[in-house]
């Protein structure tokens, strides 16, 4: 675990450089971020844990994002999160994965952060190939903030 807070620190010692020298150049920070979320399952690996660890950090580091886009005004995040190739996981790191998916739809739908900055949610992609208690997280949590424009 000391190694993992150990990264976050330097992620975002990284990023707060980064935003330094992206400020000398151009002042604005783009309104809309799209990210590919990969690696997790490799970064694990590399420090020996299982693949379903490597997920978690993902999450943890997902919630750090939010908050960086808030800091730097991007208006809209879009988050590739799960591609159809997903599915040909092992059946434990794919259950894993769906855990993850519902726990975090249930930490946003909870998360005051959202409801006080009126942060809509939604999903995009083939949702109804996902297991329907995934679904049922998700609609949820997209019905909840559909008329947020934040």
């Amino acid at each position: 675990m000391i190694l993992l807070n150990f990264l976050n620190d330097i992620t975002e010692v990284k990023l707060m450089s980064m935003n330094k020298q992206i400020n000398e150049v151009n002042p604005k920070w783009p309104v809309h971020v799209g990210i590919i979320l990969d690696g997790n399952r490799r970064f694990a690996k590399r420090l020996m844990l299982e693949p379903w660890k490597g997920h978690e950090y993902g999450k943890e580091k997902l919630k750090k994002l939010f908050e960086w886009c808030k800091e730097f005004g991007v208006k809209e995040l879009t988050l590739y999160c799960f591609s159809m190739q997903n599915f040909n996981r092992p059946k434990k790191e794919f259950d894993y994965l769906m855990k993850i998916f519902i726990d975090a739809a249930n930490e946003a739908l909870e998360d005051k952060r959202v409801h006080e900055n009126k942060i809509r949610i939604r999903v995009i992609g083939r949702k109804h190939l996902l297991p329907k208690e995934v679904q049922e997280a998700l609609a949820k949590l997209e019905e909840a903030t559909k008329d947020y424009d934040g």
